[in-house]
């Protein structure tokens, strides 16, 4: 009889209900991810994350179901970085910015210029 590979799987664990996460792939199509390890599913996932450990027929029996058909192992990049779109000073006034109106805001991370004894008194 041939070896099985354990692959470490996500799951999402509700009450008494654990359920697999599936995953996009670029084109949309939905696929299910397994890893080498805990370690490499804790690094891409982080270490809250629950896990299962399955093997490759055991996945693929729960995911023929759902029409899932690829799987794929210790994924490093599993969606584009998403990039906010540039909000215009008339968008933001349309919708309520006070300081879309040419209101001076320190850079992010700057600290303002105005001592303690200011900001306790505004």
């Amino acid at each position: 009889m041939a070896r099985v590979v354990v692959w470490h799987v996500p799951v999402t664990v509700t009450g008494r209900t654990t359920s697999l996460r599936l995953f996009r792939l670029r084109d949309g199509r939905r696929c299910a991810v397994g890893f080498s390890s805990a370690g490499a599913l804790a690094e891409l996932l982080g270490p809250e994350q629950a896990a299962v450990e399955l093997g490759e027929p055991a996945l693929r029996a729960l995911t023929a179901p759902l029409g899932v058909e690829k799987l794929v192992l210790d994924p490093r990049l599993v969606a584009a970085p998403v990039v906010a779109p540039a909000v215009t000073a008339a968008a933001a006034a349309a919708a309520g910015d006070p300081s879309a109106g040419g209101a001076a805001r320190p850079a992010a991370g700057r600290p303002t210029t105005r001592s303690g004894a200011q900001l306790q008194r505004r």
